[in-house]
């Protein structure tokens, strides 16, 4: 009887464990919420961020290596950039940005697409609405997603 009592618990033990095996399987991220879909809501952020003026945000999306031509033809580095905005320099509001293309490459994410911009602070074209072609990349950093690089160009009105 004992012997019999102890192989049920064995039995029961096992089938707890086989259910939660199989519903750890079952909440793997899928393609949906993957690294795709983390990178989509990353840039989203990045673009509250600038229509927020918020450098603390921009800091914590970004790698400390990011760097970006930006659309004034210069190479700038994450602190550049930063100071841009905080000096006011830099202010982006209304800030649309289309992801086009997203492709997941391990830890290593590729994003374009296009922005429509209107130019406010200091920038040279303050007050102008501009279209923008970009080009990001994305990386896992110590367990995290950072921005690395960005290209940012304006399309030229035909």
């Amino acid at each position: 009887m004992k012997m019999s009592l102890l192989y049920a618990a064995l039995l029961a033990s096992l089938a707890v464990v086989a259910t939660a095996s199989v519903r750890a399987r079952n909440d793997e991220p899928t393609t949906e919420d993957g690294p795709e879909k983390q990178i989509r809501k990353l840039n989203a952020e990045e673009v509250t961020a600038f229509l927020n003026n918020d450098p603390k945000a921009m800091a914590r999306l970004w790698s400390d290596d990011f760097v970006v031509t930006n659309p004034l033809n210069k190479f700038v580095n994450k602190q550049q950039v930063l100071g841009m905005v905080e000096s006011g320099f830099l202010v982006i509001n209304p800030y649309d940005r289309q992801i086009e293309y997203v492709r997941v490459y391990g830890e290593t994410v590729i994003v374009a697409g296009s922005e429509t911009v209107v130019w406010g602070g200091k920038m040279p074209n303050a007050g102008k609405t501009e279209h923008l072609r970009f080009t990001a990349v994305w990386m896992k950093q110590q367990g995290r997603w950072q921005e690395v690089a960005r290209h940012a160009n304006i399309v030229p009105q035909q």
